[in-house]
């Protein structure tokens, strides 16, 4: 039963049908409700197939929503912003998932007191495992926050925030995939150092970060606390955590955070 009213996407990149998928799997949505606004037509008709969503040239005729959604990249903003506004009612809300660009500079483009949230995801939306933070704008009230988590709740974990920590989120989650692919990477590569074949240790590697994650998810202890359940006094855990402590893990992964924090405050202007 659909929930959300009318829902427009702008964009059917990677995020955008993300998206698409999880709203529809959810039911928060009928397919024939939802409009997907793509500037590459082959890339909408494929989308419109699968799913049966309907599809608007990019993005100047969209129908009239209840929920617009600017999953675009940056640069293409100003132009999905300013082609989306006959799309819009008083109380559309807007929601925008592109880094670094301001709730004020979407607000310049769009009605006066239009409801505007900025969403900043992660790619493991794409299998429904993201983690999204939200910020609201000064028009955007409890209902909106509640539609907005509705939606990215719906391909995966979603938590309210406010705008001045985005860029920190960016750094951490948005870009934090790439920091666990690099480590899951390097821990295979030790294991086949070690004589394990490829695909051995790959599988090792990958499942036993992901089991640790949901340790930390699912248990609720801290992550120290975890830690020290597999460090047995002078084992061969203890010995490990010793050279990856003289490596200076820890403050490589906080000037990394730090560095793509600060990155995307200079993408923002």
């Amino acid at each position: 039963m659909a929930t959300l009213g009318r829902i427009g996407v702008v964009g059917g990149g990677n995020m955008g049908s993300a998206l698409i998928r999880g709203i529809l799997a959810k039911g928060l949505v009928e397919p024939g409700d939802l409009y997907l606004a793509e500037k590459i037509p082959d890339k909408a008709a494929a989308l419109a197939q699968e799913l049966g969503v309907r599809t608007a040239p990019w993005p100047m005729e969209l129908e009239p929503v209840d929920l617009l959604i600017l999953a675009v990249k940056p640069p293409d903003m100003p132009e999905a912003t300013r082609g989306s506004r006959p799309a819009l009612k008083p109380q559309t809300l807007v929601i925008s998932v592109a880094a670094g660009v301001t709730l004020k500079a979407i607000a310049a483009e769009l009605p006066q007191a239009q409801p505007l949230i900025r969403a900043m995801p992660n790619t493991p939306c794409l299998i429904g495992q993201g983690i999204t933070a939200l910020a609201p704008g000064e028009h955007a009230g409890p209902g909106h926050m509640e539609t907005a988590l509705s939606v990215f709740k719906a391909v995966g974990e979603a938590l309210t925030t406010q705008e001045k920590y985005l860029d920190a989120v960016t750094g951490l989650s948005g870009s934090g995939p790439a920091y666990v692919y690099l480590f899951i990477e390097a821990l295979a590569d030790a294991g086949v150092r070690q004589g394990l074949d490829r695909q051995t240790a790959l599988t090792l590697a990958a499942h036993t970060v992901s089991g640790a994650a949901r340790m930390v998810i699912e248990d609720g202890r801290h992550p120290a606390q975890l830690k020290d359940m597999v460090t047995s006094p002078g084992g061969t855990t203890i010995a490990g955590l010793h050279e990856l402590e003289r490596g200076g893990l820890r403050g490589l992964i906080m000037d990394a955070v730090a560095a793509a924090t600060n990155r995307s405050r200079e993408l923002g202007g």
